[in-house]
């Protein structure tokens, strides 16, 4: 079946009927390349909501309500406001050019749930690593293993009602990063503001590929 140009239609009778897909998810006809990207962080910094406010197609998400048995186990931060938690992965897609779009892959953010990491990062282009300036200890593991597999990735600082405002680079001394790798601001919430934070990984990546040239 090709994806492009399939409609849903009604089954024949005696067979089992499956739908294509809706027209506004359709990959465009001119698309000629596209790029895995990966959205990483700690547990509750906003990952689920940047690939949903971003995504240009309905985006898939894997949450499920938690429990009590995430009690002792999973970070706590945040629980009498946050009821479900991303166990798999989010998936978006955005266009960036009519020729280039992004597939976008969120990570768990639970350390136990991190073993999923190895097939989300295969063939991943580069990363976004989303922070929440109130807890900066939780991005530490995250930023140390995408350092160990060679991923470039970028910062963003995502900006909570209640969170405190650090200089740039106050945060990259904090978070042991080199000069080069770039911070931005944030608000996973806002379509453009994540939509910034894209076009900062994309130019940085652009910019390691010249130097590497």
């Amino acid at each position: 079946m090709d994806y492009r140009s399939s409609d849903a239609t009604e089954a024949a009778p005696g067979s089992v009927y499956i739908p294509g897909p809706r027209a506004e998810d359709r990959m465009p006809e001119t698309v000629t390349s596209a790029v895995k990207i990966v959205i990483v962080g700690g547990f509750g910094v906003g990952k689920t909501t940047m690939v949903g406010s971003v995504s240009e197609i309905r985006p898939l998400t894997t949450e499920e309500t938690m429990t009590q048995a995430g009690i002792g186990v999973d970070d706590d931060y945040g629980s009498e406001t946050k009821t479900a938690t991303t166990v798999a992965m989010d998936f978006g897609r955005i266009s960036i050019t009519d020729e280039l779009v992004l597939y976008l892959f969120g990570t768990p953010g639970q350390e136990r749930f991190w073993f999923l990491w190895n097939g989300l990062f295969e063939g991943a282009l580069g990363a976004v690593v989303l922070i929440d300036a109130r807890r900066l200890e939780v991005s530490f593991d995250v930023i140390g293993r995408l350092e160990e597999r060679g991923v470039p990735f970028v910062i963003a600082n995502n900006a909570f009602p209640d969170g405190p405002s650090y200089p740039t680079e106050e945060l990259r001394t904090a978070l042991d990063l080199d000069a080069h790798v770039p911070i931005i601001e944030c608000d996973a919430r806002r379509r453009a503001s994540s939509r910034d934070v894209l076009m900062t990984l994309m130019r940085y990546l652009h910019e390691m590929a010249l130097h590497r040239a």
